[in-house]
């Protein structure tokens, strides 16, 4: 093994999708090729073990200590090709299937249930001591080195396999869903490297019986599918070598642990700091946190951390200056009554009156010029409409033309709603409303508190909140913006006394935090420019991981070659 070049890329390719797990796999599946240690001319080869095997287990039915053997199948096909001296086998050819146990009804023993019995390859069976009297009848007998295999659905595909280890009394049981075999002048570790194995697992999936979800893996499978057997001193060369490769996994993964978890504390610290905010530090953190973006996302969760982030520092005032010269938001508010009547009107929907906020129903304190405002304040704002019954009532679509959105167009928008469900004829469209292009719609039902705006004039259900806020806004994206923070805490922007659903009366009164109309747009503009920088983040990422990966494969199989 060359781990010096495992080594030497490893901080390149340590963050590559499951890269340890891959290693380990990748280890696992060399060994039992032959491609993991060299062959040793002088070792005798796995045909001659395999007729010392035989002459054993003839031995031992002699002697009355196991049943006569059964004839083994041939194999028919090889999978893949072995070194010279290996040869295809099966377990029931190396080992007794199923060995007999046998004890007094008084000694101790140990009880082994399948939780403990690692899917990790190197983690030792558990077990708990029991008299043999409570334990012989009803379970699956083995003893001290004997290898034992999780034959039911998950455990067998997340390879549980054991060989039994420090059993009270040098024997044990467990449950009935083990296959077990005693190995015979076969290391019994190496049974169980085979047994962990990409190869043996993924081939024994689909010849599963029963069942879902009480799928097992027959005897067939099990006893007589192709075993790679190594002679026996290179058996115990392999274990050697694979422990060896696996402490160093084990290093490779504490490592990796100890650089994420470092790397967490600073995204984590750094975000808190804005999502909980210091009056007294909040502009210098946000200046850390904008110019260092690259090193606080690593990962894609942490862009989303990020981007909510962002839209938090937005709404608050803290991503970018004020403007004393701004015409201060209060002065819009009433400068915009009229035009709000005039849209509500036009959509056919009452305005309705709302009473003054108060200071204390504030959430947070807002900069200077701002103020606090509702949807009905801003724009018109009502539910959607689909007076027919049944709404599916294909009379409402033939030879439709109006576009119809649901619930699930918004949930998939991503802020822009460009997708439909159905088309309206004119019967549709006359018992429901058609909302122009540029409305905000937020969903009440189903995906609750969803966002986005319309890029075409459409239709929705009640199920579906529209906003259409007043001419002098250019458009609702800073809306949006808003929505999509008060999404993950709705309640926190409504009164002490809503209940804890989301419905038209809610949303009538959940405050906004409205800045003034040319800090809006500058908002906007600073937001789509750092929310187009996460998505150059995520693609860099996407294209990082894509790389670590390629170099993964070519340094594993150049790494773990024989040195």
């Amino acid at each position: 093994m060359n781990a010096a070049l495992l080594l030497d890329h490893y901080p390149r390719i340590a963050d590559a999708p499951d890269a340890i797990a891959r290693l380990r796999s990748f280890v696992l599946d060399l060994a039992v090729r032959g491609k993991l240690v060299e062959q040793d001319a002088g070792n005798e080869p796995a045909s001659e073990l395999l007729k010392r095997i035989a002459a054993e287990k003839a031995r031992l039915a002699k002697a009355g200590k196991n049943r006569k053997p059964k004839a083994v199948p041939g194999l028919a096909n090889f999978p893949y090709s072995l070194p010279d001296s290996w040869a295809w086998s099966q377990i029931a050819e190396i080992g007794i299937i199923n060995p007999r146990v046998d004890a007094d009804d008084d000694m101790l023993a140990s009880f082994v249930p399948m939780t403990l019995i690692a899917a990790e390859y190197g983690i030792p069976n558990g077990h708990e001591p029991r008299s043999w009297i409570q334990i012989k009848k009803g379970y699956t007998h083995f003893a001290e080195g004997d290898v034992g295999l999780a034959k039911i659905t998950p455990c067998f595909e997340n390879g549980k396999s054991t060989v039994f280890q420090n059993l009270t009394g040098g024997m044990g049981s467990g449950t009935t869903e083990l296959h077990v075999v005693r190995p015979l002048f076969v290391d019994p570790a190496y049974v169980l490297v085979f047994w962990k194995c990409p190869f043996f697992i993924e081939n024994g999936i689909p010849r599963m019986i029963g069942t879902a979800g009480q799928k097992r893996v027959p005897t067939e499978y099990f006893a007589y599918s192709p075993f790679p057997l190594p002679p026996l001193a290179e058996q115990n060369r392999i274990v050697a070598k694979v422990d060896e490769l696996m402490a160093l996994c084990d290093q490779l993964e504490a490592a990796r642990a100890e650089r994420e978890a470092a790397r967490d504390k600073f995204t984590l610290s750094t975000l808190a700091k804005l999502n909980t905010p210091d009056s007294e530090t909040l502009s210098d953190d946000a200046r850390f946190a904008l110019a260092n973006l690259a090193p606080l996302t690593t990962r894609a969760d942490q862009i989303k951390q990020l981007r909510q982030t962002i839209l938090n520092l937005a709404v608050r005032g803290k991503l970018v200056e004020q403007d004393a010269s701004d015409e201060p938001a209060k002065d819009l508010v009433r400068r915009i009554q009229r035009q709000i009547q005039d849209v509500t009107q036009s959509l056919g929907l009452k305005a309705p009156k709302l009473p003054v906020i108060s200071d204390e129903q504030a959430p947070f304190e807002l900069p200077a010029g701002w103020c606090w405002a509702r949807f009905p304040d801003l724009g018109a704002f009502g539910r959607g409409r689909s007076k027919h019954r049944p709404r599916n009532d294909p009379a409402l679509y033939a030879d439709g033309e109006h576009r119809m959105i649901q619930t699930g167009d918004v949930a998939r928008s991503k802020g822009l709603i460009q997708t439909q469900t159905a088309k309206y004829n004119h019967a549709g469209l006359a018992q429901s409303r058609l909302w122009p292009k540029g409305t905000l719609c937020i969903t009440i039902a189903a995906n609750i508190a969803d966002s986005g705006t319309l890029d075409f004039a459409a239709c929705f259900p009640d199920s579906v909140v529209g906003f259409v806020p007043a001419p002098c806004f250019e458009n609702a994206r800073y809306f949006e913006y808003f929505m999509r923070t008060a999404k993950a805490d709705l309640l926190a922007f409504a009164p002490a006394t809503a209940q804890k659903n989301i419905n038209l009366d809610i949303l009538m009164q959940v405050m906004i935090p409205l800045p003034p109309l040319a800090e809006q747009h500058r908002i906007v503009a600073k937001v789509d420019e750092l929310m187009a920088l996460c998505n150059q983040l995520e693609a860099s990422l996407s294209d990082g991981e894509q790389a670590r990966a390629r170099l993964l494969e070519s340094v594993l199989h150049h790494a773990l070659e024989p040195a």
